[in-house]
């Protein structure tokens, strides 16, 4: 089954065709591969290539398809069949990946889950998805464990992430000095049950051939995001989605070379980000994947003397880290010919200051979750215009409209909210059609709930946001979800969360709190009972006390308002 790109209306119909980047088509060809047929062919292709490295350790891409394959037998032998839902709680590991595309190998549904979620967060999803099976990294196994009996998976597999690690590093990790120690409890614990299985179970026996893969149009993953509104809910893609956007980033980028590119992944895989530009986008193409199981200085640096990077997706923080390390002489970055920002505005500071230490290019991309994610680009050439979002990728489409007329399109440089469609775009959320509806036309727009202008040669720039999710460190935060933990306080009467901008052009979460009638209390101990509530990302920054907050007639907290508020106090 194929996923038929849009036709592609006539140039004159859009303005931004012309500042394509030379080689770059308007749009791709139809999508004819699941991810696991993808993965397929790049073993075919570069069997003997490096596929991962981490820590040194390589596997080539003849491996991965082979572990794969026979992790695929392990969780067919576990129950998991095509449509059932697997989660995954790993950072970004050689077992990660390999997990990633041995359940959609069975035609099962990847969810993705960031393992620093707290048991709370992780409670909502699971009891969303309803997983049977559950692949976690042993350190927060213990969190997996606890979830009450009616959610928690029947079957959790443990993952040692350091068994992926060269064996003399693995040796050095048992070393009984502090050192080891520490690093040790950082990276492996002893799983929470030994009901648990080990990873290394899974690998037992061999894939049948009479095991059919997905369809194109199957669902993959499901990517919980905050869309537009409310509390996170599970965004479908399904493979031509994933692979549609894998194929228009390597169109985007016509100077890649297949099978010779390294690609860094300082990007968790867990986020969508990082999955299409590295689980999708990196084995799509042959390349060899880096990865880091979390974003460090030191480790780039120590991977970057023998491995040294050519393409490196990232957010503007980590450019800025990595650009200062280059330019006192810790590090080289002269091979890094392309870079991808993304999920956070990029400051112009930080594109000089890069594209001086790398002499390679660093354009900014747009994208949101239920768009695979990425959506708009800089041409990656002269054309590119620093500050602005850049232009429609290729099959992709956009309207600006009247947020409340969505039939009413606006003057070209005028505010509006800015309308995707394209192969990329999502199917809707997993059990939420009210959302969906929200969020989806009936003809296939996706609703983005940014305000945008567009220039009359097609490039857009971001300058507002229509709807309330925060983008902070390139996660997204629901103000409700925070809010609702907030007002479980026993010393809060009211909360509003809002964001307020930081020094450095990003955004951080604030909160306005009213305290209830004879309570007192710091804000240092109200951020501390979020933390025991929420990942760190979501914890409000800033808690201010304030007496009221400003609601409309209905009673509607007037978020705009608080938000005025904030900055006025600071």
């Amino acid at each position: 089954m194929s996923a038929v790109c849009d036709p592609v209306q006539p140039s004159t119909t859009r303005p931004w065709l012309a500042s394509y980047a030379e080689g770059v088509r308007p749009q791709i060809d139809p999508v004819d591969l699941t991810l696991p047929e993808a993965l397929k062919v790049s073993a075919k292709r570069f069997g003997g290539h490096v596929a991962l490295e981490f820590f040194g350790r390589t596997t080539t891409y003849k491996q991965l398809y082979e572990e794969v394959e026979r992790a695929a037998a392990g969780l067919r032998n576990l129950g998991v069949r095509a449509g059932d839902r697997v989660a995954l709680v790993l950072p970004s590991c050689p077992q990660h990946v390999v997990a990633f595309y041995a359940v959609l190998r069975l035609g099962a549904v990847v969810v993705e889950h960031n393992p620093l979620y707290t048991e709370r967060e992780l409670l909502h999803q699971f009891a969303d998805h309803e997983a049977g099976v559950a692949i976690v990294w042993d350190v927060v196994s213990e969190k997996i464990d606890r979830l009450p009996a009616s959610v928690k998976p029947g079957r959790i597999v443990s993952v040692n992430m350091t068994k992926a690690m060269p064996k003399a590093q693995q040796l050095a990790l048992k070393l009984p000095v502090a050192k080891a120690r520490e690093a040790r409890k950082k990276l492996t614990a002893k799983p929470a049950s030994r009901h648990m299985r080990s990873w290394e179970s899974l690998f037992g026996g061999r894939l049948p051939k009479r095991v059919a893969g997905p369809e194109v149009n199957d669902i993959a993953v499901l990517q919980y995001t905050s869309g537009t509104t409310g509390k996170p809910k599970g965004a479908m893609l399904t493979h031509g989605n994933l692979r549609a956007n894998a194929m228009q980033g390597r169109e985007w980028l016509p100077g890649l070379h297949e099978g010779d590119e390294v690609f860094y992944g300082v990007l968790p895989l867990f986020h969508a980000y990082g999955l299409t530009l590295c689980l999708t986008f990196a084995m799509s193409i042959g390349a060899r994947l880096v990865l880091f199981p979390t974003f460090d200085v030191d480790l780039v640096k120590k991977a970057a003397k023998h491995t040294p990077p050519t393409f490196l997706p990232g957010v503007p923080p980590i450019y800025d880290q990595l650009a200062r390390a280059a330019l006192h002489g810790e590090i080289d970055l002269s091979t890094v010919r392309f870079a991808l920002s993304g999920a956070m505005p990029l400051p112009v500071s930080t594109v000089q200051r890069w594209e001086e230490v790398t002499g390679g290019l660093l354009v900014e991309g747009y994208g949101m979750t239920e768009a695979s994610p990425v959506a708009l680009g800089n041409p990656a050439g002269p054309s590119r215009r620093p500050g602005s979002v850049g232009v429609p990728f290729p099959s992709t489409e956009i309207r600006v409209i009247d947020p409340d007329n969505p039939s009413q399109e606006v003057a070209i440089g005028e505010p509006g909210e800015l309308l995707i469609r394209g192969p990329q775009v999502f199917g809707g959320y997993w059990k939420r059609p009210e959302d969906t509806a929200e969020t989806l036309l009936p003809d296939g727009w996706l609703r983005t709930g940014d305000i945008v202008t567009l220039s009359a040669d097609g490039f857009v720039t971001v300058v507002d946001r229509r709807k309330e999710l925060i983008i902070t460190g390139g996660f997204n935060v629901s103000p409700s979800e925070v809010e609702e933990v907030l007002m479980s306080h026993p010393d809060i009467e009211d909360a509003a969360v809002v964001s307020l901008p930081r020094g450095d052009g990003a955004e951080m979460v604030a909160a306005a709190v009213v305290l209830r009638d004879g309570a007192a209390v710091e804000p240092e101990a109200v951020r501390q009972f979020c933390r025991t509530r929420l990942t760190a990302y979501k914890v409000p920054r800033r808690v201010t006390f304030v007496d009221e907050l400003p609601r409309s007639l209905v009673g509607k907290v007037l978020r705009r308002e608080v938000r005025e508020l904030l900055l006025a106090k600071r």
